[in-house]
């Protein structure tokens, strides 16, 4: 259910600022939002799962404090990491 590795550096790669970069903002919101999604695809069939859907929650929330700050610290880089992974309508 986790991402694979491959998958992960995929997400390193495109939203890192060099192939190690797994600290920085961008990729952990990255790195979240996969998460979520597949999460999400999992209660497609599991609808009551309710112990991952604590784990889904505390995801969201996690990527929600990063969001605030990617927000107030970089406004730009915010506007266009949301447009990239297709958050806001």
């Amino acid at each position: 259910m986790a991402l694979t590795v491959a998958q992960k550096a995929e997400l390193v790669k495109k939203y890192g600022k060099n192939p190690t970069d797994t600290g920085s903002t961008e990729v952990q919101i990255a790195i979240l939002t996969a998460e979520i999604n597949q999460l999400n695809t999992h209660f497609a069939v599991h609808k009551h799962d309710f112990h991952s859907r604590r784990g889904l929650m505390t995801k969201v929330g996690q990527r929600r404090s990063l969001l605030a700050y990617l927000q107030k610290k970089d406004y730009k880089a915010y506007v266009a990491l949301i447009e990239s992974l297709g958050l806001r309508k």
